[in-house]
């Protein structure tokens, strides 16, 4: 017969065993972004870029898929809202959060980058970096939880075009590519149950559960969170293509 001590110990390294398999399968279904379809335009003329303008990519609220869960419907009865309403505000978010990352991003890289929708300044030498969203999916906040594995994932999809502007010119192609972002594949509630039960004790694997989704839905499954990933992504292959292809003058560096 056990003391109080050795149950303690042991349920103690239960719970560690646990947390340790919870944290493995978050970070093994961590969410993704990345950049595909990368397509080259070759100038006759040289590129020398001063600034990089970042527009509000296109968006239309009629393609916003919306989280139809029940929560997401009595929250929106709540507060009077519309299926509409609620398609125009995360159409409009997720555009100034995508852009507004890409600026943040390709400043951190010490780049002159600016948000503007606005006419290219006539004597400036500018790449302009534009585009449209082809999907904007909250998927589904249940699904996530309680299957995960990518069951429910919200997802980001934009098709982004590369411009260049010379002074008192107009705007010529440069480079056009796909990028998209996701929630990812992170383990829901029933799959990440059985880490407590295999350790032997059912509070444990409701622990094990609430965990991971506990960081996941703070840190991954939201369409904002999935800008914010596309704007890095955005962001990282403009900065390389620029360095790659000498777009850039030294007063385009901060």
């Amino acid at each position: 017969m056990r003391n109080p001590i050795q149950t303690i110990a042991t349920q103690t390294k239960r719970l560690t065993i646990a947390a340790l398999a919870a944290t493995a399968m978050l970070s093994a279904g961590c969410a993704s972004a990345g950049v595909t379809g990368i397509s080259q335009t070759g100038l006759l003329q040289p590129v020398h870029a001063d600034v990089i303008v970042v527009r509000a990519f296109d968006a239309d609220a009629g393609q916003v898929q919306l989280d139809g869960g029940l929560a997401q419907k009595v929250s929106m009865m709540a507060t009077g809202g519309s299926s509409a309403g609620a398609q125009s505000q995360a159409a409009a978010e997720a555009r100034e959060q995508v852009a507004d990352e890409i600026v943040s991003q390709l400043k951190a890289r010490g780049l002159n980058a600016v948000r503007s929708d606005a006419p290219v300044p006539a004597g400036a030498n500018a790449l302009i970096v534009a585009g449209d969203f082809r999907k904007i999916d909250e998927g589904s906040g249940r699904r996530r939880l309680l299957i995960g594995l990518g069951a429910g994932k919200s997802e980001v999809g934009v098709d982004v075009r590369i411009s260049y502007k010379q002074a008192n010119g107009v705007a010529v192609p440069l480079q056009s590519f796909v990028a998209d972002a996701d929630s990812g594949h992170i383990p829901g509630v029933a799959e990440t149950a059985g880490i407590g039960a295999a350790a032997g004790h059912l509070a444990m694997a409701a622990a094990g559960g609430a965990g991971v989704h506990g960081v996941s839905e703070v840190k991954h499954d939201s369409v904002h969170a999935d800008a914010t990933r596309l704007g890095d992504t955005i962001a990282s292959q403009v900065a390389a293509a620029s360095t790659e292809e000498g777009w850039l003058t030294a007063r385009a560096a901060i």
